[in-house]
């Protein structure tokens, strides 16, 4: 890099764009982060990316938004000394797949990075101005088709007899993961050159995936759901720990008037010590009911396996699940026992959830859980109902859940939608808010803020 402003611009960039996704970078990190950069240089870029990554985060699960802005604050291709150098002339489409599916042989990762780079500039280019109005992974990519030199360039590994220790389905994968890192390639190249175009902040903010606790409960793919799960365990213990915390707070009590009055008499009236009620230890129960239809159920499945994790918090837990009808599914959430992968596809196979229609009836099954169920709720009992509050056109049936409300001690709706959609369409949320407290909850990050907030102790 040629300029030390340049270097502080870049850094200073990288650090902004970590925080505003979330990860928590402060002036100590930043630091340490600029004296790693200053002695590893800007020669060998994968050791800049693990000195920086080593210096800045906090955990695993932030790699994936630290890589991705990386690549746009220190990317190959830019002239600055991070490795590769300025544009490059358009490439014939053969000859770039000739010299891509050789450089996938041999596992060149430098060629590689070239070549993506090269890639993106002859063919992902699109609009009329000189050198490209914008620049597109996916359109790279269709033309190049790199998925499609498999077996080419396993059939060149075997040739050059680079594939000792391999057998045919581990050389494929093999092949598969280089193909899939230069695809990757691409994207943070195409990335990388909007980004030089219309602002690397701008890009960092919104092209960038957020953590996966920053993610949509509606919108997440099967795999930031299944990154979701992995982060159960980590976020229990701390929200244990917190709700600990309050309990130890609690059991304090409050200040007993008539005992620090009478205490005072020995001091002349002055209350030198006050005199707290003595509270007794009680852990208070829990009752989740969980819309486990469509979109909905990835939220339903996370928050029934962190109140799982959170079992020993509590007194009782009690679990049910419904569409439009409803059942109890406590047993398959047994104490260290359920399966994060399949609990959703168990509760669905093995609970009666549905009737005579597969849709979400809010009414029907708030009506059968106040008749059957409404013994699991008493002036201990906390309720919480988890769902986005659609009701396909149906009646909510406001009576069963002012039943509910009548015999819990509170109840608390979190609602996976975000809060400008309630009342649209078929949403009765705010007929349902004006009996019971209904929260917007659209991330593990705001449900692991709310657990910890609104909990009994």
């Amino acid at each position: 890099m040629t300029g030390g402003t340049e270097v502080a611009e870049r850094l200073t960039g990288l650090v902004a764009a970590l925080r505003a996704h979330g990860v928590r970078v402060g002036t100590g990190e930043t630091v340490d982060a600029a004296r790693a950069a200053a002695v590893l240089g800007f020669t060998d870029r994968a050791l800049l990316r693990e000195g920086l990554a080593a210096a800045l985060l906090h955990s695993a699960d932030q790699r994936r938004v630290f890589d991705a802005v990386f690549d746009l604050y220190f990317p190959y291709g830019v002239g600055v000394g991070v490795g590769g150098s300025g544009p490059v002339a358009p490439a014939d489409r053969d000859d770039l797949r000739d010299r891509l599916a050789a450089a996938l042989a041999d596992d060149d990762a430098a060629l590689t990075a070239r070549l993506a780079i090269e890639a993106v500039d002859g063919l992902g280019g699109y609009g009329g101005s000189p050198g490209s109005d914008g620049w597109s992974a996916h359109q790279t990519l269709e033309r190049l088709r790199p998925q499609t030199l498999l077996a080419r360039v396993r059939d060149e590994v075997r040739r050059r007899g680079g594939d000792a220790g391999f057998t045919d389905r581990l050389l494929e994968d093999e092949v598969r993961r280089r193909i899939e890192a230069f695809r990757a390639l691409v994207a943070a190249e195409a990335r990388r050159r909007v980004a030089e175009r219309r602002g690397r902040d701008e890009i960092a903010r919104r092209a960038v995936a957020p953590t996966a606790d920053r993610v949509d409960f509606l919108y997440a793919s099967r795999d930031r759901l299944a990154e979701l799960r992995r982060t159960v365990q980590p976020l229990a213990r701390k929200l244990a720990t917190r709700l600990a915390a309050r309990r130890r707070r609690a059991a304090r009590g409050s200040i007993d008037l008539r005992r620090t009055l009478r205490g005072s008499l020995s001091t002349g009236g002055v209350p030198m010590r006050p005199v707290l009620r003595r509270r007794r230890p009680a852990r208070p129960e829990l009752v989740l009911l969980c819309d486990v239809s469509g979109s909905v159920s990835g939220f339903s499945d996370f928050t029934m396996l962190l109140v799982q994790a959170l079992h020993d918090q509590f007194g009782k837990v009690r679990v049910f699940a419904f569409v439009n009808r409803v059942d109890e599914v406590t047993g398959l959430l047994r104490h260290g026992a359920a399966d994060p992968e399949a609990l959703g596809a168990r509760i669905r196979a093995e609970a009666t959830l549905t009737g005579w229609h597969g849709g979400s009836d809010y009414g029907v099954a708030l009506g059968e859980f106040a008749e059957r169920y409404g013994a699991a709720v008493g002036p201990r009992t906390t309720v919480f109902v988890l769902g986005d509050a659609r009701t396909n056109m149906s009646d909510p049936n406001l009576p069963a859940v002012r039943r509910i409300a009548a015999r819990a001690r509170r109840v608390h709706w979190l609602n996976p939608e975000p809060r400008a959609q309630w009342g649209t369409g078929d949403s009765a949320a705010p007929d349902y808010a004006e009996l019971v407290a209904m929260h917007e909850c659209r991330t593990a990050r705001q449900l692991g803020a709310l657990v910890s907030r609104i909990l009994p102790v």
